[in-house]
């Protein structure tokens, strides 16, 4: 018999697997039933495969001249903020992958929302190097910055977008320091209590349910960790000039503990801690894998990551355009809801930028409890 449907999800054809019956869900499980062609006419509508658009004229907020940035942010106000480090990835890839990665998919996202006549706004990637975990220190090609670093040059860059106006900002995650941009958000809003949208993504974790392993559905054969099958998947699909099979590795990690007490990148188990709830239940990286692949990198197909990328991509539309629906170009929630300020004090401050009496955040007085490095 098979299992019954609980009220307010929907079922798939993994027994293990429902989708919740609202709006996020609803995709989700359209893109899960999809057929293979159905997945390349979504990426087709992205743009993807696409080379990586950094110095493209017109495709970031720093790459597109003055007068069009002001004139696209009066119809959309939404930044994405892709967020990548440099980390060896294995003999067989390039060390810039996680920026690469989160910067095709805000890029296709651009690409799609440009055919509407308003696309959303893009800034560059503040981090190309970025916080890491303990496990990685040590690893040649990885370059770790300091935790307190990250933190604050990221804060100074959410300030400096809603002082130009963009005041909706998302920030996309594609690296294993997914705690110190959670912390970004917090002491940003304790420290200046702005009324706007802000989130961090784990683009990978948003769609957790597309990295599955074929035992569950999916089509991978090994749970993602990293530089393995599913990263060097992505690779296949984005950048395949910067991937060489020749070089690819399987490798595995050293753990001390038995399986079920902390989870896999993604996520995928739903197991007591995340990965990086914990230091010392496993070997680090340069005694366990000095290759820099934990995983089964041999087994990658650029196949495999189209699912994936389709979803996210899915998702990150249906997050803008809900965004501009609750709050259309130049509005934000409610000054007294969100934050401890008054609408009253506000009001210069969220003026167009250089438009009389608008005023620059810089000059607004603190009340915040966050803390100055």
């Amino acid at each position: 018999m098979a299992p019954k449907t609980p009220p307010g999800w929907l079922a798939t054809d993994q027994a293990d697997l429902f989708f919740e019956d609202n709006p996020v869900g609803r995709l989700k499980k359209e893109v899960w039933d999809s057929s293979d062609a159905q997945i390349d006419s979504i990426l087709e509508d992205y743009g993807i495969p696409s080379p990586i658009e950094w110095a493209k004229p017109g495709s970031y907020i720093q790459t597109t001249v003055r007068h069009e940035v002001e004139a696209n942010r009066k119809k959309n106000d939404v930044v994405l903020i892709p967020v990548g480090c440099t980390e060896l990835h294995g003999q067989h890839t390039v060390s810039a992958m996680d920026t690469m990665f989160v910067s095709a998919i805000a890029e296709g996202v651009r690409r799609f929302t440009a055919r509407k006549g308003a696309p959303v706004n893009l800034a560059l990637p503040p981090l190309n190097y970025g916080a890491h975990p303990y496990h990685h220190l040590g690893m040649p090609g990885t370059v770790i910055v300091r935790e307190s670093v990250v933190r604050e040059l990221m804060i100074d860059v959410m300030l400096g977008l809603w002082n130009d106006g963009f005041r909706k900002q998302i920030i996309i995650n594609n690296h294993g320091h997914l705690w110190a941009l959670e912390a970004v958000i917090q002491e940003f809003q304790k420290r200046y209590q702005l009324p706007g949208i802000f989130r961090v993504i784990d683009w990978h974790r948003a769609v957790r349910e597309f990295f599955r392993t074929k035992e569950r559905g999916g089509k991978l054969e090994s749970n993602f960790i990293h530089a393995d099958e599913s990263e060097t998947s992505l690779g296949l699909l984005l950048f395949p000039e910067m991937v060489d099979m020749d070089k690819a590795v399987d490798t595995e990690g050293k753990a001390y503990l038995p399986e079920g007490h902390f989870d896999k990148s993604v996520d995928p188990f739903g197991r007591p801690s995340r990965w990086s709830e914990g230091q010392g239940h496993f070997a680090i990286e340069i005694a366990a894998t000095p290759e820099g692949v934990v995983g089964k990198a041999k087994s990658a197909t650029a196949e495999k990551g189209k699912r994936p990328l389709a979803a996210i991509l899915r998702y990150l539309t249906l997050l803008h355009d809900d965004i501009l629906e609750a709050f259309p170009a130049g509005q934000v929630p409610p000054t007294e809801e969100v934050t401890l300020r008054t609408a009253k004090q506000m009001e210069p401050f969220l003026r167009e930028p250089l438009s009389p009496g608008w005023r620059p955040v810089y000059a607004l007085p603190r009340i915040g409890q966050g803390t100055d490095p």
